[in-house]
């Protein structure tokens, strides 16, 4: 039996390279966002402090933003601030992501086939380009240490059927649409994001994290240029510092500067300040 605190106990599931999910009984879960920080699908030594609040309480800020728009799976969050008390789902098979910008993986297609999860794009876009109307995409859920497949609409529709893949297209376009538009009000744009879903008695439920610095990608729109790469608000510090120490990208990792830390840290930070408007509570268990 692992203790989460003195009033929740329950079974370790699993632990992944960031989230350690537990067995509570009666169909829930608790998930605990730990500060545990990872780059190149490999675990650093070092942890970001308060990362796992941030990636936390931003989830439930965005979950009780879209509630009018989606069922999710939260139940309540626990004092320390990085616990997340669920109920379980019967999660489906894949990812959903939207594209509002060509970055990432989707420009690095796009430069060699002129396609983005295997759709046609007009010629001649360049990276971070907007593309107009945002893309609904789909890529399947990776075995631990394995990257996620990126898959065509035809192949998602064999995955769930066509009635669920036109459920999960219309509801990440509206969700990633009300979501554009609030960080746009903030000063960011929400170049893409991936959303994971699950039936919670026979509901549609949005789970996992939701419209993080971990799982989108937020840019600052004074930074935005057509051609180039804004820095987005993750751990894109600790990425650029890990690629300048030539280090071959397999265990162990080199131990982290104290200003690689912070500064990771710091995106983290900006991300929830501006998103949500207002600081970390800094009552917060650290």
């Amino acid at each position: 039996m692992s203790t989460l605190d003195s009033s929740l106990q329950g079974t370790l599931l699993h632990r992944g390279k960031v989230r350690d999910v537990y067995d509570l009984g009666d169909d829930l879960l608790a998930m605990v966002a730990s500060d545990r920080v990872s780059a190149f699908d490999v675990v650093m030594n070092e942890s970001v402090p308060d990362k796992g609040c941030v990636l936390t309480l931003l989830s439930q800020f965005w979950f009780e933003f879209l509630s009018p728009v989606v069922a999710n799976h939260v139940v309540r969050l626990l004092p320390d601030g990085r616990t997340t008390v669920v109920r379980r789902a019967q999660m489906l098979p894949v990812e959903c992501i939207v594209r509002g910008y060509l970055s990432g993986s989707a420009w690095a297609e796009y430069q060699a086939t002129g396609t983005v999860h295997g759709k046609t794009l007009r010629a001649g876009l360049q990276q971070s380009e907007s593309l107009g109307e945002p893309l609904f995409c789909a890529s399947t859920k990776a075995a631990v240490g394995t990257h996620d497949e990126n898959i065509t609409w035809a192949q998602l529709v064999e995955l769930v059927g066509l009635d669920v893949a036109q459920q999960l297209e219309f509801i990440s376009l509206k969700v990633f649409a009300d979501a554009s538009r609030h960080a746009a009000d903030r000063g960011l744009i929400l170049a893409d994001t991936k959303f994971e879903f699950g039936y919670i008695d026979g509901t549609l439920a949005l789970c996992d994290e939701v419209l993080t610095p971990d799982s989108s990608r937020f840019w600052l729109a004074s930074e935005w240029q057509v051609g180039t790469t804004p820095a987005s608000f993750d751990k894109q510090p600790l990425r650029d510092w890990l690629e300048s120490t030539g280090w071959n990208k397999t265990p162990p990792p080199p131990p982290l500067p104290d200003d690689v830390v912070r500064a990771t840290r710091q995106r983290y930070l900006q991300a929830y300040e501006m998103l949500v408007g207002a600081a970390l509570p800094t009552e917060l268990p650290r």
